[in-house]
């Protein structure tokens, strides 16, 4: 283990030998490349999709939350927006212009930096689900999701555009969609 003098600034090599055993035994055992994060999972990769895959598929509609009052459907369905304004543009209707600033400077660096979201974060309203949905189609729908990042990989989101984010570096779109699922289903003890 790299050891650090009190005081001392660590260097990116000492970060990276720092969090590469840190990431040993972590549920996906990868970090996104570029990304010094353990807490971000590398969703491109087949064999994290495939671990993530798993514990979407580890749920039941009666699992209960740790968390929040959302039901294990309502979470499947709200994890599945994030993905319907990635792949399928204008079926949500996009932020104003006042909105998207706000949402660029005060948003934006948690959603895509490193740090894992807190608990009983503010929602944004396309993203909160009240009515009731069908927890096969919505699981199935999410795996889909997964699948289709995998397939598409971090070429296809270099340099994407967010409606609500702006332009997004592949690692950011990988930060935003990988700890919202994280989030979620660890919300649900997956």
């Amino acid at each position: 283990m790299v050891s650090l003098k009190p005081r001392e600034a660590p260097t990116i090599p000492d970060i990276r030998a720092i969090l590469s055993e840190k990431i040993a035994g972590d549920w996906c055992g990868t970090a996104v490349a570029g990304n010094l994060s353990p807490m971000i999972h590398d969703l491109y990769d087949p064999a994290i999709a495939e671990r993530a895959v798993a514990r979407i598929l580890s749920l039941s509609p009666g699992t209960a939350p740790l968390w929040g009052r959302m039901s294990a459907t309502q979470m499947l369905a709200h994890c599945n927006v994030a993905y319907e304004m990635t792949f399928e543009p204008g079926r949500h209707r996009r932020p104003n212009a006042a909105v998207r600033l706000l949402l660029r400077l005060l948003v934006k660096p948690q959603a895509v930096g490193t740090e894992p979201y807190g608990h009983g974060a503010r929602t944004a309203p396309q993203f909160i689900i009240r009515d009731d949905r069908n927890f096969e189609r919505e699981r199935d729908r999410l795996v889909a999701y997964v699948w289709q990042t995998v397939e598409r990989g971090p070429a296809w989101f270099e340099g994407r555009t967010s409606d609500s984010f702006g332009p997004l570096t592949a690692v950011q779109w990988n930060n935003l969609l990988s700890k919202h699922l994280d989030h979620h289903l660890s919300q649900f003890g997956a």
